[in-house]
């Protein structure tokens, strides 16, 4: 046990002042989804019978079951609150809890910060003990304002607590999927790539799980994905409280296990092999382009994979969503605010290219910060030593937040006009349309490719106060129309000033004024990173 917990307290709070930024900014958009969902759904469905049509428009279309879940029960706000929130809530609190869990262990074996620790008084599993605590704070946090929220809002206590722990729960069993990742991998990327690929399974197990319906052949798919687990605790409507036992018991033998190999492994190997590399380099590795498209490519190629695929289920849900919306004249009022169109298609399409936006948003952020990660990591020092230059360098590197994020629109695009036209049909002109539609949210993506360029350059220590930024964009954009904001915040993000395709109209001062801009916050990046000293 002393090899487990020697000297966790400082390194406890180690874990909490370095995630002192990132954390609270998770931990906010969580709680404000729950609050502004819950906000939305007393507002768009008042009463018994709207919440009964509601109610029978989901579970009767099998793509909105994909997308959001059956709906358990109506005679409470509570129940239609858990329906809408616990899916992609729990897809949320998993990724957090993935990103804390790495970046406090193979991560920081990875750059060799924790030999150096246990040479002295901590022990070899402190800093996975440390990790997975700050990971349960965050969790049991999230858990308990959910419940005191919906207990403010006059909810039953049980469907409170229920929902409140299948939140923590869930985050808690995908802390112990990355704290056995960090055991498997050897790097940092390779541990969040896995536990990344394990929770995007889980999401599309229970995808299909749900659209097949309760006495469908595949329901059982359901029972093998953590996230439909949260959703089978049923809050407000049965309480199922093994459910929330399961799933702690899963992540107890997780973490038990993550335990056992870190002990017999070595330090700094993971259990899967080193693939031995070619005894001389390829030619594309001789400049800085090469070296950037070497570290960038894995990450690229699974960001478009999943916006291609989303994109698809997304245009392929298309006339479900039309049905729902010509049930509920609310939903059309709140669509079209976040859509800005008039057609009921045409604006569901529309906010479907600004989910897009915000995907391939946290993608620029990503790949910008790679630009600190390679400096902290002291593998920038020795390339800017020779004959590779500051401008050069960076610029190899940030060609993927800006082409690269592109890319991923075009991805998407593709995808939601392909699926689109496959529901509705006409693919071609679809296709065609919801490409245009994707490329005009680039300017706004690239705002924060710019603005983490600029933190880079003038103030390194605070790079990523770049997610901390993303964070409070797409919660306006994402909440603000829901609880009928006032324009002025709807315009502090940037994803509100682009035009809204298909069916609006396209108008190109505010994209010419985006580019502007991201090119004045890329300058300013790209001179402070010549001025300043690296490191």
């Amino acid at each position: 046990m002393t090899t487990l917990t020697a000297g966790l307290s400082p390194l406890l709070r180690l874990a909490l002042r370095r995630d002192r930024i990132m954390l609270p900014v998770w931990l906010y958009a969580l709680i404000a989804t729950v609050a502004g969902t819950a906000f939305s759904i007393r507002k768009l469905y008042p009463d018994q019978a709207s919440r009964d049509r509601l109610a029978a428009s989901i579970n009767g279309n099998p793509s909105l079951r994909a997308l959001y879940g059956p709906l358990y029960d109506t005679h409470s706000l509570g129940a239609v609150v858990a329906w809408r929130a616990l899916p992609y809530g729990g897809l949320m609190i998993g990724l957090l809890c993935l990103l804390l869990v790495t970046r406090h262990t193979r991560a920081e074996e990875e750059a060799g910060r924790l030999e150096l620790l246990g040479a002295g008084a901590v022990g070899r599993g402190t800093a996975l003990s440390a990790a997975l605590t700050t990971a349960a704070v965050s969790c049991a946090t999230v858990g308990a304002v959910a419940t005191v929220v919906l207990l403010t809002l006059g909810e039953a206590a049980s469907g409170s607590l229920a929902l409140g722990l299948a939140y923590a729960a869930t985050g808690l069993l995908f802390a112990g999927v990355a704290a056995l990742a960090a055991q498997v991998a050897r790097t940092g990327r390779a541990a969040n790539g896995l536990g990344g690929a394990l929770l995007g399974l889980a999401f599309l197990l229970r995808t299909v799980g749900d659209a097949a319906g309760p006495h469908g052949a595949g329901h059982w798919l359901v029972w093998l994905s953590p996230i439909g687990w949260a959703e089978q605790v049923q809050p407000f409507a049965a309480d199922r409280w093994w459910v929330l036992l399961l799933q702690l018991v899963v992540a107890a033998a997780e973490m038990t296990g993550a335990y056992a190999l870190l002990l017999r492994r070595d330090h700094g190997a993971g259990l899967l092999p080193d693939r031995p590399g070619p005894a001389d380099a390829p030619s594309s590795l001789r400049g800085a382009a090469g070296l950037a498209w070497r570290l960038q490519r894995a990450g690229l190629w699974g960001w478009t994979a999943a916006l291609l695929v989303s994109g698809l289920v997304l245009g392929a849900i298309t006339d479900g969503v039309r049905q729902l919306v010509d049930d509920s004249a609310q939903v059309a009022q709140m669509m079209e605010r976040m859509g800005g169109t008039t057609g009921v298609v045409d604006s569901y399409l529309s906010t479907c290219m600004t989910f897009l936006a915000m995907a391939s948003a946290a993608y620029a952020v990503q790949s910008t910060l790679r630009l600190r990660g390679e400096e902290t990591g002291g593998r920038a020092e020795p390339l800017l030593a020779g004959a590779v230059g500051r401008l050069s360098w960076a610029a190899g590197l940030l060609a993927y937040p800006l082409a690269g994020s592109a890319a991923l629109l075009l991805a998407g695009g593709l995808g939601a006009g392909l699926g689109t036209g496959a529901v509705l049909g006409d693919a071609g002109t679809w296709t065609g349309r919801l490409l245009g539609a994707a490329l005009v949210q680039v300017p706004a993506v690239w705002l924060f490719a710019g603005f983490g360029t600029a933190l880079f350059g003038l103030l390194p220590r605070w790079t990523t106060a770049a997610w901390g930024v993303l964070g409070v964009a797409l919660l306006i954009a994402y909440l603000g129309p829901v609880v009928d904001a006032g324009q002025w915040l709807l315009d502090l993000t940037p994803f509100t000033h682009v035009p809204r395709l298909p069916g609006g109209e396209l108008r190109t001062a505010p994209l010419v004024w985006l580019v502007l801009l991201s090119a004045a916050l890329l300058g300013a990046g790209l001179a402070g990173l010549r001025r300043r000293d690296v490191g």
